[in-house]
This record gives structure tokens, C-alpha cells and sequence, in this order.
């Protein structure tokens, strides 16, 4: 008797336990991340003969885009980085001053969230041909002269014809003003919850507004930026989407489009599905690996507060 009181005591306790609400989300990995993983992982070490080998990674190195896309990601993911932070704090900090029509410039700012990455592609396809909105603004409001006799622009730029730095910049640009909003908002959310009264504080003790904010209000709402940024970076460095919609492919090789240049494109040349696979796990190898240094970096410079 004693024993079965004990069992159906284990039984409620594993019932209750708060593991299980675990279930899901691990069935959920388990299913969509982890074996697809495996599979990328064997399917990249394996020749077509199914013998273990090296080569399809050795031809990912051989590949003549590969460098141009190991570059281009990078250079993508820490320059969009620094623009959008930059950017989104400053906002975030004059929408947290809740000024006379704060909401409705916020409203404003958050319009390319709710955007579909199909509708952006359109936008800004219709934006950078030679007719399209971005000449037609700078010719009807004047900049186009100015800018001219600045020496920037020599003539009515084709947009889409540029190619190298050009190119990633160009995307830079589109992808900032369509991500910078989600980098904006978790900055601001850990403004609104900041205690105003730390300011104030190191302010009465003869802090400057600028020492206040850089030395009391940064620290502070650090988790929040480190999300943000965090989540920017490897979202940056999966990047691939925009540069076809715009460039096409090839034009502006990343890392995540040559995955789907092979998977897509010529996924009936040979070797072409285990090539993807094997850049697939290079870029997974790539983000975590940033991932982990970004991680390493912030967190030593988190003790420097303490």
C-alpha cells in the first residue's frame, strides 16, 4: 500500500513538474533545427559515393564567389550593426523623451515592420531603376544638382548597375531602414523601464546629462542592447533575401545565397545539393562562432561595471 502511495505521489510530481511545459519547444527543435542539422552535417562530410571525405567543403573554398560572399557577409553584418544601433538608440532615446507627437512618429518609424519582405524587394526595385522614385525625388526637389556640383553623383546614377561595396552598401542602407525599427523598440523597452531616479542621482553628484546617460542609463538597460544587437548580428550574417530581390543572384554573393543559388538554381548540377550542405554548415559554424565572441566580448566588459 505504502508502495503504490509513493508511485502515484512520483507520478503527480512528474505531471506537475514544470519540465513538461519543456516538451513542446524540445519536440518542436528537435524536429525543425536539430535534425535537419544532422543531416546538413552528415550529407556535408559524405562524397556522393557516401564515403566520408572533405571535398565538398574543398570545393566550397575552390568555389570562385566564395571569398566575395565570406566578405560581403561580414562586412554586411558589422556595418549594418553599427549604422542601426547607432540609429536606433538615438531614436529610441528621443521617442523616450515623449514629446508632442512622439506616438505618432513612432507609429511612423514602425511602418517597415509590418512590411513582407516581398513588398520591400518591390519598393526598392521600383526605387533604384534609372526612372524609378529615388532620381525622380532627388531631380524634382533639386538635390540631384546639388549633388552633382558636390562631385558625389556626375550624372542620373543607375542605382541597380553598381556592383563591390557599392552593392553591400546600397543594401546596408535598404536593410537599415527596414530592421532598425525591431533594434529600436527592445532599446526603448529598457528605457521605459529605467528608473529615472538613478539619473537624476548621478546628476545632483555633478554628473554631466551626457556623463548621466553614458555611465548610469547605458549600463543599466545593457541586456536590453546586447538582445538587440545580438539578434541583429545573426540575423545580418544569414543575409541573402534582399541582395537577390535587388542584384539577383550572383551579383552580390552571400554566404545564405549561395546556399540557395545551389539548393534553387542549379540543384541538378553535380555535387550541388552537397555543396549547399556544406556551406550551410560553414555559415552555421560562422554565426556561432560570432555569436560566441560577441557574447565573450559584452560579458567582459559587463564585469568592467561591476
Amino acid at each position: 500500500m505504502e508502495d503504490k502511495l509513493l508511485e502515484k505521489s512520483y507520478k503527480e510530481k512528474i505531471i506537475r513538474s514544470p519540465y513538461l511545459l519543456l516538451v513542446p519547444a524540445f519536440l518542436f527543435y528537435l524536429i525543425f533545427w536539430f535534425v535537419p542539422v544532422v543531416s546538413s552535417l552528415y550529407e556535408s562530410f559524405t562524397s556522393s559515393s557516401g564515403q566520408i571525405s572533405l571535398n565538398n567543403f574543398i570545393l566550397v573554398f575552390q568555389d570562385s564567389l566564395f571569398l566575395d560572399a565570406f566578405i560581403n557577409t561580414l562586412v554586411f553584418a558589422l556595418l549594418s550593426l553599427i549604422l542601426q544601433f547607432a540609429l536606433a538608440l538615438s531614436i529610441a532615446v528621443l521617442v523616450n523623451q515623449n514629446f508632442r507627437g512622439s506616438k505618432l512618429f513612432l507609429f511612423i518609424v514602425l511602418i517597415p515592420m509590418a512590411l513582407p519582405p516581398s513588398a520591400i524587394g518591390i519598393l526598392w526595385n521600383t526605387g533604384l531603376v534609372e526612372s524609378g522614385w529615388i532620381n525622380s525625388f532627388l531631380v524634382t526637389t533639386g538635390l540631384q544638382g546639388l549633388l552633382e556640383f558636390l562631385g558625389i553623383l556626375e550624372s542620373i546614377r543607375l542605382w541597380k548597375a553598381v556592383s563591390g561595396l557599392e552593392a553591400v552598401m546600397t543594401l546596408i542602407l535598404i536593410d537599415t531602414w527596414t530592421v532598425m525599427p525591431s533594434i529600436m523598440i527592445i532599446i526603448l523597452a529598457g528605457l521605459q523601464n529605467f528608473n529615472e531616479e538613478y539619473r537624476e542621482a548621478a546628476q545632483i553628484f555633478g554628473a554631466t546629462r551626457w556623463q548621466a546617460f553614458k555611465d548610469v542609463v547605458i549600463p543599466i538597460i545593457k541586456p536590453s542592447i546586447i538582445t538587440a544587437l545580438l539578434l541583429r548580428l545573426i540575423s545580418g550574417l544569414q543575409v541573402w533575401l534582399i541582395g537577390v530581390m535587388i542584384f539577383g543572384f550572383n551579383n552580390v554573393p552571400f554566404l545564405v545565397e549561395r546556399i540557395v543559388y545551389y539548393t534553387d538554381k542549379v540543384r541538378t548540377a553535380t555535387n550541388s545539393y552537397k555543396l549547399a550542405n556544406a556551406y550551410s554548415i560553414f555559415t552555421l559554424a560562422l554565426v556561432f562562432t560570432v555569436a560566441f565572441l560577441f557574447l565573450r566580448v559584452t560579458g567582459e566588459k559587463k564585469g568592467g561595471y561591476n
